[in-house]
């Protein structure tokens, strides 16, 4: 039987570059194989007939035969959205260049996109999962786990996995922190109903810390931790009558759907009638249309420190789970600059 592409023709096989290299089948297997025994001459001949007929290495099969699939499961929940997209884009090329196939597994919204999710990832067993925040539940990591997986776990805590995870609690103080040491004493949480781990620490720090400062805090929470469930918090901060003046988000989508609504809605000015802080800090944080203080999440910093928890559990198993914390960082911007003192002769900035 031989294969095909989707065009109908077949792929090149090794075979052929065998016989275009007047050389043994096995002779191509040992070119292509790093550290294996071959002549200089014969490498030559196989790979200059592999290049003139567009031969590539079948690395699928060679994992299969090797008991190894080098397939990697990244497991998440709505990929496309907000800091998650841009850390599953740093993960697959950090997997990448590791000698990796990663694969996306969407867990879906519903009972049956979470069992065909699971079919495919164990279906094909990968030799390692990464799950990301919030996704999948706790159901899908113990089966994982039963499978003999190696799980990483990204911000979020599982028991029996490596973990990455960001300091939520202490950004979020520090948030809460800010707005009191500038003078703002009517605070907002525009938080999520999605109760994901990250989430979920993020708004108990800040909260906590408000009432440490004595501080009441005005709480409001869309459906899901995206731009509409920030204009959906919006609506229940803004409609009384004593307005916030400044509002920590739970992430940065939440952030832009907090300031659109104050903005188009209630005619406020961002930072002149309110303060915004949010986190992550994607690349739309720094876009004039909000430019957005924020919480920083290095997502090529969070890939490269899965990758080292990857390489540690392939090379022992047995080794006792461990996690790495990072920080976030402040990034400062317009959303919550201290607003210039004005002489009051001139009305100018001093």
């Amino acid at each position: 039987m031989s294969t095909t592409d989707e065009s109908g023709r077949g792929f090149v096989s090794a075979q052929q570059v065998a016989e275009r290299a007047g050389v043994s089948r096995s002779a191509v297997s040992r070119a292509f194989t790093p550290g294996a025994s071959v002549s200089p001459q014969t490498r030559e001949k196989v790979m200059r007939a592999a290049a003139e007929l567009g031969y590539q290495v079948n690395d699928l099969a060679r994992g299969l035969l090797a008991n190894r699939s080098r397939l990697v499961g990244l497991v998440a929940t709505r990929p496309e959205v907000g800091f998650r997209a841009h850390l599953v884009s740093a993960l697959t090329a950090a997997l990448i260049r590791r000698g990796n196939l990663p694969f996306l597994i969407n867990t879906g919204s519903s009972p049956a996109e979470l069992e065909a999710a699971q079919a495919a990832l164990f279906g094909y067993r990968a030799e390692a999962t990464i799950i990301l925040s919030g996704s999948p539940p706790a159901s899908f990591v113990e089966l994982a786990r039963r499978n003999g997986q190696p799980l990483i776990s990204i911000g979020r805590s599982e028991p029996g996995c490596d973990h990455v995870r960001i300091d939520n609690d202490t950004a979020a103080r520090e948030a809460a922190r800010l707005f009191v040491m500038r003078g703002l004493t009517r605070l907002a949480l525009a938080g999520s109903a999605s109760g994901t781990p990250s989430i979920v620490e993020r708004e108990r720090a800040f909260l906590d810390e408000a009432r440490r400062l004595q501080v009441h805090v005005a709480s409001a929470r869309g459906a899901d931790s995206d731009y509409a469930g920030g204009q959906e918090a919006a609506r229940a901060l803004f409609a009384g009558a004593e307005r916030p003046q400044a509002v920590f988000c739970v992430n940065d989508p939440v952030a832009f759907g907090v300031m659109d609504m104050a903005r188009r809605r209630w005619g406020l000015r961002v930072p002149e009638d309110l303060r915004v802080i949010g986190f992550d800090d994607i690349p739309e944080a720094s876009w004039d249309a909000y430019r957005l203080s924020t919480f920083r999440q290095d997502p090529v910093e969070i890939a490269a420190c899965a990758i080292a928890h990857l390489d540690r559990r392939l090379t022992d198993a047995s080794a006792v789970p461990s996690t790495t914390r990072l920080s976030a960082v402040f990034v400062e911007r317009a959303s919550t600059l201290p607003l210039p003192e004005v002489d009051p002769a001139n009305g100018v900035p001093s």
